[in-house]
């Protein structure tokens, strides 16, 4: 069975699988198998693995991307829909402007139409999450569904981002460790092939990924606080 059988069939039947082997596929196959699975229309893309020790740790120089959907952009978050959930607080970029592949920065920031605080309901069909870099990029870069806020902020928000479910801080980290939006935005645009108007961009997370569970869920950051339900 291929990487790309795999992922498939354990998507298909809601099941895991486990991670760790070695398929004889490298990033770029990887991508092309994310294409495959997860083919358009896009809404989006979400970026991970934004920080350097968490690229260290996969043995790669630079973020990785997945593909949202626009039936992945969620009102609430309905457990069963997943395989296994987990929560990252994020914020979110939404473009207003078209960004092709050599551009600027200054032409990137241009491109923002505003910033968002959000959140990535990730799943993944590796058992535990322990995959290999192909693995993860085959399966969309563990993308399942995404929250976006109501709030439009014109700048990149300050601070840390805190995520709570039910009252409870379960996860925190500095917006700061997103690095440069609009350096990340041209890395994207660049691999690619552009960027459109209208499209969302999930700049990664500055805390750990957390189990998803019943409730209410909140992220503050940045003075404003994305709430949603979890059913």
């Amino acid at each position: 069975m291929t990487l790309l059988e795999a992922v498939e069939k354990a998507r298909a039947e809601r099941r895991t699988l486990s991670g760790g082997r070695d398929w004889g596929v490298g990033l770029e196959e990887a991508y092309r198998i994310q294409e495959a699975l997860f083919p358009g229309p896009l809404k989006g893309y979400k970026l991970g693995l934004v920080s350097e020790a968490k690229q260290r740790q996969m043995g790669i120089a630079e973020p990785i991307f997945g593909r949202v959907h626009p039936g992945m952009l969620l009102e609430r978050v309905v457990l069963e829909a997943f395989v296994q959930p987990r929560l990252e607080p994020e914020v979110a970029v939404v473009l207003k402007e078209d960004l092709p592949p050599g551009a600027s920065v200054g032409e990137a920031y241009r491109a923002v139409g505003g910033y968002f605080l959000a959140v990535d309901v990730l799943d993944s069909v590796w058992e535990g999450y322990r995959f290999t870099l192909p693995e993860v990029v085959a399966d969309n870069t563990s993308g399942g569904g995404f929250l976006l806020g109501r709030r439009r902020f014109s700048r990149l928000p300050q601070g840390s981002l805190r995520a709570y479910l039910n009252g409870e801080k379960v996860a925190e980290g500095p917006v700061e460790a997103l690095g440069d939006p609009g350096r990340r935005l041209l890395w994207l645009a660049e691999r690619v092939g552009g960027l459109r108007a209208g499209q969302v961009v999930f700049l990664g997370s500055p805390a750990q990924a957390v189990p998803l569970a019943r409730g209410v869920l909140e992220v503050w950051g940045g003075g404003d606080v994305l709430l949603a339900r979890v059913v």
